[in-house]
């Protein structure tokens, strides 16, 4: 007996430290130190338009330093509005391309900035293939322009990364940015984007699957080339029409939401013609508030499909309703 009562005492301790840890808020016994992750998931998004599926790529996105790069808004003026968005500088800047599945063809609509940016990006390929596709079933690829962040991810050392696609873009755009004696009168910031924009298109070249097309032009049915020149000599936009369905898919026509939504005029460094660069965003944003369009864009929060809607002489983003089953009622 002696020996049983330490025993059953020892046991009715430990009964209680049970239940006093079961009774406690806050366990202090962990179940998993598990480490942060601190990645998303991969970055595309789907929709249609009439019956063409339109699939969201995310190439990564890059601290855009707002301060130093936006014109004609003083710095007061951007930190309140950065403020009312909740976002601070330097803002995560998204690059978005657009791949469009007609059915007959597989177009890719801008190709992020492939090695160009760092690590932050070139995550284009593997978002397209965790989307199911591959990419030699890309037959052609439409740049809006020749920026490093939109044709930077069509090649590498060289090689086509598209080994099967013809690279399109504007005959005036690809004139410009293709001609090395355009980078001496350029504005020295913008000299490796000539370097850049040569290396990547070359190896189409060489196969002579480099194309580009002139003025307004059906590129391939239902889907239209518009020209929007201003922030780039060429730059262009493209129209996704099918089913009495719109898209625009607009290129750099918006780079900072927050900013140029409040006041469209708003500029930045790398416009090549801000007067032309405002009065495309200004037509642009009329015809699709109008028409009730689908808007595609390059550098608005991932995945950049939504809609615009006016309020007073500003502009406000709806980003696109969130489909888990986006298709499945397409081109009704």
């Amino acid at each position: 007996m002696k020996r049983i009562k330490p025993a059953l005492s020892r046991l009715a301790s430990s009964l209680a430290l049970g239940i006093a840890i079961l009774a406690s808020p806050v366990s202090p016994v962990a179940l998993a130190a598990a480490p942060h992750v601190q990645t998303q998931g991969p970055g595309y998004y789907r929709t249609m338009v009439g019956d063409y599926e339109v699939t969201a790529l995310l190439d990564g996105t890059h601290p855009f330093p707002i301060d130093t790069v936006v014109d004609g808004m003083p710095k007061r003026q951007i930190q309140e509005y950065l403020e009312q968005d909740f976002l601070k500088p330097p803002v995560q800047g998204s690059i978005n391309a657009f791949l469009v599945n007609t059915g007959s063809k597989l177009v890719l609509i801008d190709a992020g900035a492939g090695s160009l940016y760092g690590a932050c990006c070139g995550h284009l390929i593997e978002h397209l293939r965790a989307a199911g596709y591959r990419p030699e079933q890309v037959d052609e690829i439409y740049l809006t322009h020749m920026h490093e962040d939109h044709i930077g991810g069509v090649s590498s050392n060289g090689k086509m990364l598209f080994p099967n696609a013809v690279l399109r873009t504007n005959r005036t755009e690809a004139d410009y940015w293709l001609n090395a004696a355009n980078k001496a009168k350029a504005p020295g910031f913008l000299a490796p984007f000539f370097d850049d924009a040569i290396a990547a298109a070359a190896p189409y070249q060489a196969a002579h699957r480099f194309e580009p097309f002139a003025g307004d032009t059906e590129v391939v049915p239902g889907i239209t080339a518009i020209q929007t020149p201003g922030h780039t000599p060429g730059h262009v936009s493209y129209v996704v029409k099918r089913n009495g369905q719109t898209l625009i898919i607009w290129g750099d026509i918006v780079h900072v939401a927050a900013l140029q939504l409040r006041e469209p005029e708003t500029t930045v460094k790398y416009d090549s013609d801000r007067g032309a660069a405002w009065e495309a965003r200004r037509q642009i944003f009329d015809d699709v508030v109008r028409d009730r369009s689908m808007i595609a864009a390059a550098h608005i929060a991932f995945p950049g499909l939504g809609h615009l809607r006016r309020n007073g002489d500003r502009f406000e983003w709806v980003p696109l309703n969130y489909e888990g089953n986006a298709g499945q009622d397409g081109g009704k």
